[in-house]
């Protein structure tokens, strides 16, 4: 007589369920734990901006990130700079050193900031900019020391998508960080691609 066989039988559901959430936890604990702080590496952008980087220190210029959002009030300095027109486009040794040109705005409209500041405070500025369409949202700024020449640059970026701005026109603010300049006279250029604005900062 053949002996009965013995048919497995499958696991419970609720122990299925309970080593698939033991397995979520740990993984989620080790992934937590042993995670880089920093981001992942990217390697086009990441030897992109080192390349930059060496650039810019070899042909002498320091560059600063600066603060850059869209204020509910205007920035009204009690004693406003007098600015002047200038040229579009970034200046040609600065142009010729960033390996990826910045999206800047087409034209610098007006710029409100004060014509003196204490080095150990920050530095707003106030700008009245018009965008090439309204396709593009403010992504930062940068600010690029040579000397006693200041290059500001805000920089945009597309949408995504089928986005749309309202219009052409931004008024943002761009903050210099306190301690980023030393004392001295500077001549600044805030630069868009067609139009800029110019003006004389005194440090102290």
């Amino acid at each position: 007589m053949p002996a009965p066989s013995h048919t497995r039988q499958p696991w419970p559901m609720k122990w299925v369920v309970l080593v698939i959430i033991v397995c979520l936890v740990v993984y989620t604990y080790l992934t937590l734990h042993y995670r880089r702080p920093d981001r992942a590496f990217r390697p086009y952008q990441d030897l992109r901006d080192r390349a930059n980087v060496h650039r810019l220190i070899d042909a002498g210029y320091q560059r600063i990130a600066l603060n850059a959002d869209l204020p509910v009030d205007p920035v009204n300095p009690d004693s406003p700079v007098r600015t002047t027109a200038a040229l579009g486009g970034l200046p040609s040794g600065l142009r010729a050193t960033l390996v990826e040109q910045p999206e800047l705005p087409a034209e610098i409209v007006s710029v409100a900031a004060a014509p003196t500041v204490n080095a150990m405070f920050a530095y707003p500025i106030g700008v009245k900019c018009t965008l090439p369409d309204n396709k593009q949202q403010l992504a930062g700024a940068e600010l690029y020391v040579h000397g006693d020449e200041l290059v500001v640059t805000p920089e945009f970026e597309r949408l995504s998508g089928g986005l749309l701005a309202r219009n052409r026109d931004r008024l943002i603010r761009l903050t210099v960080p306190a301690g980023a300049l030393k004392p001295g006279s500077y001549h600044v250029t805030l630069v868009g691609t067609h139009s800029s604005r110019a003006w004389t900062l005194q440090v102290h």
